[in-house]
């Protein structure tokens, strides 16, 4: 009876996916339904009206925030709107999660974002933890996304596929070869305990790696939605 959540009007998480391409968010959705519908939420996957079908660099991150916030705007001001008890930006670069979360401060909803949770995730307990990913052009602001949760000094760095995204995108085992390799060196060149595979798109790699690499992967969706039941005050199941 004492472990129950208190949520009863507002059972809705909304996964925004900050770049154009909606079979990312349907893949992103049901990561996120297998945490989250247990624990009684609705996922909703939104994906932004405009941009990339994939962010590879700072400039289109910085642009994805305003796709971020109108999505869920519109969103709230919809007749479903009063059931959102929480969204997910689900970039790793969590683009306007900040400012989002301040804009709906006053409206009971909480907002997460994919890098956010998996930071935290892999650093928990103080371990050295690295990032694995496809995107070159985002290493900084990735790094710096370390930074702004108090991590740096636990952070092993970026390690990077040889192949460009949008290549390893068409080619989902090239993909995970590549992927592997970066996982590898940041174990063992780099003295990493846990690696976070760097991306929303990379999810079903991630989840692959998991059971196929002895690297402990932190996963950005899982990680996100961990974080949200915890911040929550839902009991784990």
């Amino acid at each position: 009876m004492g472990t129950e959540p208190v949520r009863q009007e507002r059972h809705t998480v909304l996964l925004v996916n900050p770049n154009s391409n909606s079979r990312t968010t349907a893949m992103m959705a049901e990561l996120a339904e297998e945490s989250l519908r247990p624990q009684g939420f609705d996922v909703v996957g939104l994906t932004a009206a405009a941009g990339p079908p994939m962010i590879i660099d700072p400039e289109s991150l910085a642009a994805s925030a305003a796709h971020v916030r109108t999505a869920v705007l519109d969103y709230l001001a919809g007749p479903d709107g009063g059931t959102v008890a929480a969204v997910i930006v689900s970039a790793i670069g969590d683009p306007g999660r900040e400012a989002l979360e301040q804009e709906l401060s006053g409206q009971d909803v909480a907002v997460f974002g994919i890098g956010q949770g998996s930071i935290l995730c892999a650093s928990r307990g103080g371990r050295r933890f690295g990032m694995a990913t496809s995107t070159p052009l985002l290493a900084d602001s990735l790094t710096a996304l370390v930074a702004s949760h108090g991590k740096s000094e636990g952070f092993s760095g970026v390690r990077l596929t040889a192949s460009e995204p949008l290549v390893l995108a068409a080619d989902p085992e090239r993909q995970y070869r590549e992927l592997a390799a970066a996982v590898g060196d940041s174990t063992k060149l780099d003295g990493a305990e846990a690696v976070i595979i760097a991306g929303g798109p990379l999810s079903e790699t991630a989840r692959r790696l998991v059971k196929t690499t002895s690297a402990d992967i932190v996963q950005p969706v899982p990680s996100a939605c961990a974080l949200l039941l915890e911040r929550l005050g839902v009991p784990a199941a």
